[in-house]
């Protein structure tokens, strides 16, 4: 990025500020605070270990922004009695909000040398369903706040009072379940005894729970499976079931039989119905620790003195807004399109394309941009400066 460049960007990140209304996460001043300012060469420069008053003073954050025109703007998810001191064993740590990060880079199946920008936010998009998944159905957080990162994926803030003193070890133990617990398809079984029925001996039926848990997630691959092939025809029901390591002919009409004759048994988590449905169940259990676990970056979840961006502020590195979602409006956001600021729309911007290809931006897919000095919308413009594809003209 040249000086031009840096120079025309800082400008309009402050004119954004100028024009926006940005508010604190909750208890901003117990809070530490810090930015990435428009600094020349390849590095950049934290600036860290700010008190809320030190950064807003007796006026608002976006006054303060405003005046620095930062890149990038954080503000901690730990809560301290003295935010401002310049060593973390002194800040006198009171607790941390809970926090989860998920980066299309680090997504299991992305390339990012293969996969387009807006194809990596899509993928990421997708696990954002599952991690919330877990924080809802399995952890019961009734209200976590999602957001969109502003670069390659979303951050994910659980505020619960319960969380707050949870130290690193148990924050760990949070990350282990999400991404995919180290266990044995044992130890997700739980056994019933089974009296009665003319039995002369009581016996035992291994179950899989059915109403939370990695266990109950086993068990709602093994009922779609079920419900897939009692609705196909015998022999192409048998040829799926056999798409199954160790499972073969025998097993699969042993199965096929017990989706039939023990559907209601079945459903309510009763593996021993027959031996060749505890196999298929394993094979199950294999295939959910592998799919069904949140990618979250763990170091951003233990630490709980972490830096998180500022809802409402820009990333430096796209020129979109680090944007709060309501759950409800989840599934409509398009974060190449919703998250452009309006104060970028509406007016052309003279760019030299040094790095050109086909681009996603504002609701078109896939158009190409050319090489060279050319007039295109300012929000496109500043997309394509702050990541490192264009430079300013002079006008």
């Amino acid at each position: 990025m040249n000086e031009r460049t840096r120079t025309y960007l800082s400008g309009r990140f402050g004119d954004y500020y100028r024009r926006s209304d940005i508010e604190g996460p909750p208890a901003s001043n117990e809070r530490e605070w810090g930015h990435i300012p428009f600094t020349p060469g390849e590095g950049t420069t934290m600036i860290r270990h700010q008190s809320w008053h030190e950064v807003a003073g007796s006026g608002s954050i976006t006054d303060s922004l405003a005046r620095e025109q930062p890149r990038h703007v954080y503000h901690s998810v730990g809560r301290y009695d003295d935010p401002d001191a310049s060593r973390m064993g002194a800040k006198g740590w009171r607790g941390a909000d809970l926090v989860f990060d998920l980066d299309a880079d680090h997504l299991p199946g992305v390339d990012p040398e293969a996969t387009s920008y807006a194809g990596m936010l899509a993928a990421c998009k997708e696990t954002l369903f599952d991690l919330l998944d877990f924080l809802e159905g399995d952890f019961g957080f009734t209200d976590p706040t999602v957001v969109f990162s502003g670069g390659r994926g979303y951050h994910v803030h659980v505020r619960a009072d319960r969380v707050q003193g949870l130290g690193r070890d148990q924050r760990d133990e949070i990350v282990e379940y999400v991404r995919g617990p180290d266990v044995a398809f044992e130890d997700l079984l739980r056994t019933e005894t089974v009296e009665g029925l003319g039995l002369k001996n009581p016996t035992q039926k291994r179950m899989l729970p059915t109403e939370g848990g990695w266990g109950a997630r086993v068990h709602r691959h093994l009922l779609e499976l079920v419900d897939e092939i009692r609705e196909l025809p015998e022999e192409e029901a048998l040829a799926r079931l056999r798409e199954f390591d160790g499972v073969g002919e025998g097993k699969a009409k042993a199965t096929l039989r017990a989706a039939t004759d023990s559907y209601d048994q079945l459903r309510d988590g009763n593996l021993d119905v027959h031996a060749a449905v505890v196999s298929i169940a394993k094979r199950l259990f294999e295939q959910t620790l592998a799919e069904d676990g949140a990618p979250i970056d763990e170091p951003v979840t233990t630490d709980i003195n972490r830096l998180i961006r500022l809802p409402g502020s820009l990333h430096g590195g796209s020129g979109l807004v680090v944007t709060e979602i309501d759950r409800g409006d989840l599934d409509d956001f398009r974060p190449l399109q919703d998250a452009i600021p309006a104060q970028f729309r509406g007016h052309e911007v003279q760019v030299e394309v040094t790095n050109p290809g086909p681009t996603t931006f504002d609701g078109e897919q896939g158009f190409m941009i050319a090489e060279g000095k050319q007039a295109v919308d300012e929000a496109l413009g500043v997309f394509l400066m702050a990541r490192g594809r264009a430079e300013k003209v002079a006008e």
